[in-house]
């Protein structure tokens, strides 16, 4: 199917009124099965023999799914580890007021069935709430008389036997409320048995809206046992705020469902068709933070901390002032610390310790003490969790391990984006509850999904459109056929079209793509192919901007820099009020002394230093350089250019990151292959859920798409001296060279003037 400007608009505007208009944050939260089979189960005291929520009853009816469970579905279309116990709750509510005999069947199969391949999904890890609700659900079960649930084979194994160990071993150990663990087990109130309940701890624990800890599960227990008119009170204005089933925490911080909306968007490329959306929420997000900061923190809710860090991250990354403080304030608490330690391989301590490593992934000059600290503790519990969990990895798991393997400045947006759209990370994960993830709303979901592929799609198109264009263009130049050095055509085109977000018809993509493929070949020619004398004589062509005399490859090189040179101004005077800047570009100045390769001039300057030195020596500078950068990129006020120009020279950096973090991935002839055909040739179709009874052998289907025969790569000796370090890419180079990187700067008449202008450009980075 072709996508177009008008369809995907059209799919916009759509969006646009039915989830951002009159915004009602909780629609973009989905259900809780769980907490509203729940509410269903309380009687009502003036008749005991029914429910007092019967709006409740009706949506378990109403909401069981085609196979047979209640509860979440992940972005596969795949029935989430919570569905077992969700199916279990909403069995038992059915079973309490003796309706829905069908369902229940319905639902004691899928259970049956599905049972054995949940639990040994946990068989390496089990999740501590796991462990505490559901042999608690099965036991609750049981006494109404659904026996047998879990058929023998199941129910023997010692998987399953290990969960039931562990359930007893946390209620009889732990203490209702204490300092280790988070939820407390006082949250689980509605999975703990009698002896351990005790009403006097309820009451007293009762929040000063009626609830418990915000459950609203635990909170109709409570109410059940109590018979507290609070709680009651709580739990009726939870029906009159969420009519359409019950949220898994009441009330939801409506700020953190904003920020979590936001990094949705980003996450899925969609951005630039909410940009007023994007940032009516930021920045209502950030007057909060203003009006409503603490220096301290009261309480230890993890839930702080994770959206704390998830606001430091979206505010800065769009330009907020936010200080670390804002989230590195749980490193003065030892108490917090302490719990995170005991805790980290649950997924609820450790989503949280992934938001803290990505946000200090923003490190500003000055902030080292605070955001070092922080991103050390983070990264050290986040491998550990690696560690534990490699033989049987959940989404966060995998999604822990890609941002610990790749740095983010390494990752470019346009192949993050198919990574969120083609769900190899579940992006209807929000942020962990008591019982399970917070999920964005199926409806919400799909609708953003299927917004996300047709703007991927279509994107593609225009990028191979585009590409063929630039080959087109270099071949007729003769720069494709030189005989000598890289052909770097299709990298030059992929890299910049993968690390921006620039408009769709955008000719800055084009532009730097040609630049890159020039700088390349006059690299090459100025490295491997040309005597001095050729070098010589290119160089002061450039200086006078005059090719009389050039010949061979030296004239090709010069004509095409003087006819790009022409198409910029072109372009640039269409978009400037007929600003004419060629004598400007043509006036740039080459530094005479050629590159500076500062691990030689360290070496020079010690020579007792070894090369080792000379490395950590220019690493540290590299890393200094990089905070600076980042505040001038991010921040306004710092810097003459526009954030248009800052974030496409921050879209420079990512990509040299990417190609030298770790090796010379653009000197290969092989490594970015696979990217590329990520990037502008398969299709970036979600994985499409099966049966859940068949979900054990799910494999994926997808096959390797073969690169499309035009996109040939010569295979050329690098004489190159390279010097490569863990964290950063240096590469030195003893030559002569053009000057030829960056935007050049120029004045004319006045402050807007100054600088080359991108064209509408709207960036957007992961």
């Amino acid at each position: 199917m072709d996508f177009s400007d008008s369809s995907i608009i059209s799919l916009v505007d759509k969006i646009k009124v039915e989830m951002f208009v009159d915004m009602d944050v909780y629609s973009f939260v989905a259900p809780s099965a769980y907490d509203t089979a729940w509410l269903a189960m309380v009687p009502d005291s003036r008749s005991p023999v029914q429910p007092l929520f019967m709006d409740c009853l009706d949506w378990v009816l109403n909401n069981q799914r085609e196979e047979g469970f209640w509860g979440d579905i992940d972005g596969h279309g795949m029935p989430a580890i919570e569905s077992l116990t969700s199916t279990l709750a909403c069995l038992i509510a059915l079973k309490k007021w003796n309706v829905g005999e069908s369902a229940i069947q319905k639902g004691l199969d899928f259970v049956r069935e599905n049972a054995e391949m949940y639990i040994e999904e946990i068989k390496d890890c089990c999740p501590r709430r796991f462990a505490v609700i559901f042999p608690a659900m099965l036991e609750q079960a049981s006494s109404l008389g659904l026996d047998n649930i879990l058929p023998n084979h199941v129910k023997d194994t010692v998987h399953v036997m290990d969960i039931f160990i562990e359930h007893r071993r946390i209620v009889e150990k732990e203490e209702l409320v204490e300092t280790y663990h988070y939820p407390p087990l006082l949250a689980y109130l509605e999975a703990l048995p009698p002896n351990k309940i005790d009403k006097d701890q309820i009451v007293t624990h009762l929040s000063s809206d009626g609830s418990l800890f915000q459950s609203p599960s635990a909170t109709a227990s409570a109410f059940m046992i109590t018979g507290n008119k609070d709680c009651l009170a709580y739990l009726k204005a939870i029906i009159q705020r969420c009519p359409n089933g019950v949220p898994a925490t009441y009330p939801i911080d409506e700020d953190l469902i904003r920020l979590c909306m936001v990094n949705h968007l980003q996450r899925l490329g969609l951005a630039e068709h909410f940009t007023k959306e994007i940032k009516n929420m930021l920045t209502s997000v950030h007057r909060n933070y203003s009006t409503n900061h603490r220096s301290t923190v009261k309480d230890s809710n993890l839930l702080h901390l994770y959206k704390d860090s998830l606001a430091f991250w979206l505010l800065r990354m769009n330009g907020y002032i936010v200080s670390p403080g804002s989230f590195c304030w749980f490193m003065q608490r030892g108490d917090i610390k302490d719990r995170i330690e005991n805790n980290y391989y649950d997924d609820d301590f450790s989503s949280v310790m992934l938001n803290v490593y990505k946000a200090t992934d923003l490190m500003f000059p000055g902030e080292e003490d605070q955001l070092e600290e922080a991103r050390c503790f983070a990264r050290k519990l986040l491998e550990n969790v690696i560690s534990t969990t490699s033989g049987n990895q959940n989404h966060l798991h995998k999604l822990i391990g890609h941002e610990l393997k790749t740095p983010w400045l390494a990752r470019l947006d346009h192949l993050e984006h198919k990574m969120w759209i083609t769900q190899e990370h579940d992006s209807t994960l929000l942020w962990m509850g008591k019982f399970s993830f917070h999920r964005l709303s199926y409806d919400n979901s799909e609708r953003l999904t299927q917004l996300a592929v047709q703007n991927y799609k279509y994107r593609q198109s225009i990028y191979r459109k585009e590409l063929v264009e630039l080959k087109r263009w270099s071949r007729e130049w003769g720069l494709s056929e030189m005989g000598f050095g890289r052909e770097k055509t299709t990298y030059c085109y992929f890299v910049v079209a993968a690390s921006t977000s620039l408009p769709k018809h955008s000719d800055v993509r084009l532009i730097a793509a040609k630049i890159g493929i020039l700088i390349t070949v006059a690299d090459d020619f100025f490295d491997e192919h040309a005597s001095l004398d050729e070098l010589q004589n290119l160089t002061h062509a450039i200086q006078r901007w005059d090719g009389k005399g050039l010949s061979g490859h030296s004239r090709t090189i010069f004509e095409v820099l003087d006819d790009l040179v022409r198409e910029i101004a072109k372009k640039y005077k269409e978009q400037q009020e007929g600003i004419d800047v060629s004598d400007s570009l043509k006036n740039l100045k080459e530094q005479k002394s050629g590159k500076k390769n500062f691990v030689l001039l360290y070496l020079k300057e010690n020579p007792e230093a070894e090369i080792e030195d000379a490395i950590e020596y220019v690493g540290e500078i590299i890393e200094k350089k990089k905070k600076e950068f980042f505040e001038y990129a991010l921040m306004d006020g710092l810097s003459e250019l526009p954030k248009e120009c800052r974030h496409l020279h921050l879209a420079c950096l990512k990509v040299y990151q990417m190609l030298f973090n770790s090796s010379n991935r653009y000197d290969s002839n092989t490594e970015l292959i696979q990217d590329i055909q990520e990037a502008f040739y398969q299709s970036p179709d979600p994985e499409i859920g099966v049966s859940s009874s068949k979900s054990s052998s799910i494999k994926s289907t997808k096959k390797p798409v073969s690169l499309p025969q035009h996109l040939s790569f010569k295979k050329q000796n690098n004489q190159t001296t390279s010097y490569y370090h863990s964290s950063f890419d240096y590469r030195g180079s003893n030559n002569i060279a053009v000057k030829w990187a960056s935007w050049p700067k120029w004045r004319v008449d006045g402050y807007n003037k100054s600088m080359f202008v991108t064209p509408k450009f709207s960036p957007c980075f992961i």
